[in-house]
């Protein structure tokens, strides 16, 4: 059986914090972490260097075992990018 196709594989934070993003169908879209920060649970994201530290885990981007983000939050919240720019 195939994955959902929001299924994180790969993650790249950014330092304008958003995350480059790709799917478990290839695609790959950028999300902008900005409002989440104001939420208490996402504060320790505020510290650009932790933000730095996202990593796909088990389908989604995680942080610690406490700061993590739904994977079809993240797919639904974010917008396609052209690959080229991307890079």
């Amino acid at each position: 059986m195939a994955n959902p196709k929001w299924v994180v594989t790969d993650v790249q934070a950014r330092s304008d914090y958003t995350l480059l993003l790709t799917f478990a169908d290839g695609e790959k879209k950028v999300f902008n972490a900005s409002p989440l920060l104001k939420k208490p649970i996402y504060s320790l994201l505020n510290n650009i260097s932790f933000f730095l530290q996202a990593k796909p885990e088990c389908g989604t981007v995680v942080w610690n075992d406490d700061i993590d983000i739904a994977p079809e939050h993240l797919y639904e919240c974010s917008v396609p990018v052209d690959v080229q720019s991307a890079v």
